[in-house]
């Protein structure tokens, strides 16, 4: 049995789960959506039903695929660290580009209302 991780590897399976995090899907509305062919959604859908990453239930003559986010979980569970990570480097850059934007708006503020000075007219050029 693949781990979530290894499931999720696959470039493809990631777009399909990206896709049904919005709304239930058929197989035929993914295949459009993604540009993939039939056989390849099939076969990517069976390795994540199999996983436990979606469901599906039969609406008249199509299959509807939704997303099970319990499988999520332990990636989202190993990926918290790193959150904490990114979240300290995001606030640094935030407080960072607020500096710069406060001595930039400064900038413009003593700028502002000043005229250009005009340009200086060569002694050989005509009026």
């Amino acid at each position: 049995m693949q781990t979530a991780f290894e499931i999720i590897a696959e470039p493809n399976r990631r777009a399909i789960l990206s896709l049904l995090g919005s709304s239930q899907r058929s197989v035929g509305e993914i295949e459009r959506q993604l540009r993939m062919s039939q056989p390849t959604v099939s076969k990517h859908l069976r390795v994540l039903r199999d996983a436990g990453f979606v469901e599906s239930t039969v609406d008249a003559q199509r299959r509807l695929y939704r997303l099970k986010p319990e499988p999520l979980r332990d990636v989202d569970a190993w990926l918290a660290p790193f959150r904490r990570l990114w979240s300290t480097h995001i606030d640094a850059l935030e407080r960072h580009l607020d500096r710069l934007d406060r001595s930039t708006s400064a900038t413009k503020k003593k700028t502002t209302g000043r005229r250009a000075p005009k340009p200086r007219r060569d002694s050989g050029e005509k009026k």
